[in-house]
């Protein structure tokens, strides 16, 4: 907190207030030295206000801030200089509550954002490796990039070839092959292979630099109430100060002596500043975005957190938003005149891609274990990034991969193959061929998980903005239907191109406010034409993220109705603010017009209701205020729910001993 130059310099106020009270009321010190205490009081808590005040003069611009300076020394001019030293105070107070706010927001942005590896292994001219921050590296610099680390810098490849896990920055799901030419991204992982990558853009103009610079704009931004209410702080002020000036010449023109009508006028000017309905929108807002942030949602602006609390529809993309990107087994087909049975034919491809990191091939071997079949030592293992892997099994050649496997099978062996192939692809699966010693053996369908949370998320999110959510897709109709079925939604617009799903928007819209949420390219459109987008941003591709209104980071749709709910507190909350300020101000006025309203208690009334107003935003800093419908911990805290079609967990009678599959295997898996 203390790093914040406002709160030292409010800090330092309060101290040489209460020094200054001290050595004026209870010791026997000489009155210059306690002025020139008050003196360094209003220096330190007034000098920032005044150069933002005198630099909105210098544009034009009245600005509160010179108000209340302005109003403090004429305090002090006329003898009360203790009142215009709480002015300084209280106000220097305030402006230190906004800015922890707004640093809370920041803070949060930056913990969240740490795609990019801080430290990169660069290639001297002389072939030497030296490990240099990645924040140095230069365009034409070549790094090395071994398996299991993130990619320092966008680039090409320029030697290596490897399995690359882009989740993060293109939203695809599974690794994908890069070899020389091949563009990759910061903060992208390196699955296998060692790679030399050549950098290609500076640190600061990565995927994700840029990510982190847009949502950094979030504290910087106005929501429309506040927009609005600065819009009437500008005539506001000058009104203040006209009145001001009508205060303080009338009753001097009646005979009022001078200093009873300068103290009135100055009383009037402290009360009717709008420094509390000034402060009443920005730190609901902001804590709600500091909140939001450290509960894996990043909201990029105060105008998008006040907008969700008005949501009155939600659309979802399909692949990798309500599903995760991470395979599981779902088909198992066995090649014509194969005599091997269902979970034979899955532990042979099991026990061949037990030394594989693929997610394809981890999806295999967890189906297996499911099923509690005994797995076969795989000898001779080999991987081929792009393609598969094989291994031999107990003398038997297996191999384990993509479809083009098939082209080195004889015609008539394989085109009945090629026909479970094309069936398995059109359910929206991938299809995974196993070779058996040179003979097709069977299919292997893998489809995506359904996000957990997704049916609870969309049952909360019906009951908040009192309509169902709809599903806009471009997968085939019968893929989305399937997948809509298990997660409670019932309008489903399949076979959408990139511009149908922004017709759609249109039509979701209706006269209400709709949120979309997607992670890939081709929802960017969608995101940027609804009211409110958001992506996820593990798998969110980088047009996706920058489209979108707000990220969640950690892809958990459970996180959706609890940001809705706690914009929807922030606007209560700044509602409070505003009748809070107005009553004040109306009732102080009311006193120092026709009653004789003290400068101190005006001061005390005025700047404590602004002191208020901040704390009641800040309050939405507290963790008590995230919620999530129906559920008392995170989602990363509960168990992931089992999904309806996924192979069961149990022993089956058939399942062949360790080594019997097929008595031994060499198996090659393509992806």
């Amino acid at each position: 907190m203390f790093a914040l130059p406002e709160v030292r310099w409010a800090t330092a106020s309060v101290l040489l207030l209460a020094l200054a009270c001290a050595l004026r009321y209870a010791t026997a010190s000489p009155d210059w030295i306690s002025a020139l205490v008050f003196a360094l009081c209003y220096a330190a808590g007034g000098w920032e206000p005044l150069l933002a005040g005198l630099q909105a003069a210098r544009e034009k611009s009245l600005d509160v801030d010179l108000l209340m300076i302005v109003a403090a020394l004429g305090a002090a001019s006329i003898g009360p200089v203790l009142d215009g030293g709480l002015l300084i105070v209280i106000f220097a107070t305030s402006g230190a509550q906004e800015a922890y706010a707004t640093k809370r927001t920041q803070d949060s942005v930056r913990a969240l954002l740490t795609l990019s590896p801080d430290r990169a292994s660069r290639l001297a001219a002389d072939g030497a490796e030296e490990i240099v921050d990645t924040a140095a590296l230069l365009v034409g610099d070549i790094v090395v990039v071994r398996p299991g680390e993130s990619i320092g810098a966008d680039g090409l490849v320029v030697d290596g070839a490897s399995d690359v896990d882009q989740a993060s920055i293109t939203g695809e799901p599974l690794p994908v092959f890069r070899t020389a030419g091949d563009e990759v991204y910061a903060g992208s992982l390196n699955v296998r292979g060692t790679l030399q990558v050549r950098v290609s853009r500076a640190a600061t103009d990565s995927v994700v630099a840029r990510l982190v610079t847009l949502v950094e704009r979030a504290s910087a931004t106005k929501a429309h109430t506040q927009l609005f209410i600065e819009r009437v702080e500008q005539r506001y002020s000058v009104t203040v100060v006209l009145a001001t000036l009508g205060v303080f010449l009338l009753p001097l023109a009646l005979g009022e002596p001078l200093r009873p009508a300068l103290l009135r006028a100055m009383t009037f000017m402290i009360v009717a500043s709008p420094c509390a309905v000034v402060l009443a929108t920005m730190p609901p807002l902001l804590s709600a975005i500091a909140t939001a942030g450290r509960n894996g949602v990043l909201v990029k602006s105060a105008v998008v957190m006040e907008q969700l609390g008005g949501i009155t529809r939600v659309a979802f993309d399909k692949t990798g938003t309500l599903t995760t990107g991470r395979p599981r087994l779902a088909h198992a087909v066995l090649a014509p005149g194969s005599n091997l049975t269902e979970d034979a034919l899955l532990c042979l491809a099991a026990s061949a891609e037990v030394p594989s990191e693929h997610p394809l091939g981890q999806a295999v071997v967890s189906a297996a274990l499911e099923r509690n079949l005994a797995l076969s030592r795989a000898d001779e293992f080999d991987s081929t990034p792009g393609r598969g892997v094989s291994a031999r099994i107990a003398g038997h050649c297996v191999q384990v991969g993509s479809p083009a496997l098939l082209a080195a099978v004889p015609a008539a062996l394989g085109q009945a193959v090629r026909d479970q192939v094309n069936a398995i692809e059109l359910t929206g699966a991938t299809a995974v061929v196993v070779v058996l010693d040179g003979r097709p053996a069977g299919v292997l369908g893998l489809v995506d998980q359904i996000r957990a949370g997704a049916a609870p998320t969309v049952a909360s999110l019906t009951a908040a903005t009192g309509s169902t959510p709809a599903l806009l897709t471009g997968d085939n109709a019968r893929a989305a239907a399937a997948l809509a079925a298990q997660v409670g939604i019932s309008d489903i617009r399949a076979g959408l191109l990139p511009a149908d799903k922004v017709t759609e928007v249109a039509r979701l819209r209706d006269g209400g406010r709709l949120l979309v949420v997607g992670d890939g390219v081709n929802d960017a459109p969608a995101l940027a034409a609804a009211d409110v987008g958001i992506a996820m941003g593990r798998g969110g591709s980088d047009l996706a993220l920058r489209a979108a209104d707000a990220v969640l980071v950690h892809d958990e749709l459970e996180a959706l109705p609890a940001v809705i709910a706690l914009s929807r507190r922030a606007h209560r909350a700044v509602q409070q603010n505003l009748v809070l300020a107005g009553t004040a101000i109306i009732v102080l006025i009311t006193w120092d017009l026709f009653g004789q309203l003290p400068l101190p208690l005006g001061v005390a009334a005025h700047e404590g209701g602004t002191v208020l107003v901040g704390l009641n935003g800040l309050r939405l800093l507290r963790q008590r205020h995230w919620q999530v419908p129906g559920h008392r911990r995170s989602a990363r805290s509960r168990p992931l729910p089992s999904t309806k079609g996924e192979p069961s967990t149990r022993s089956l009678p058939d399942a062949p001993p360790r080594g019997a599959a097929a008595g031994g295997v060499t198996t090659t898996v393509g992806r």
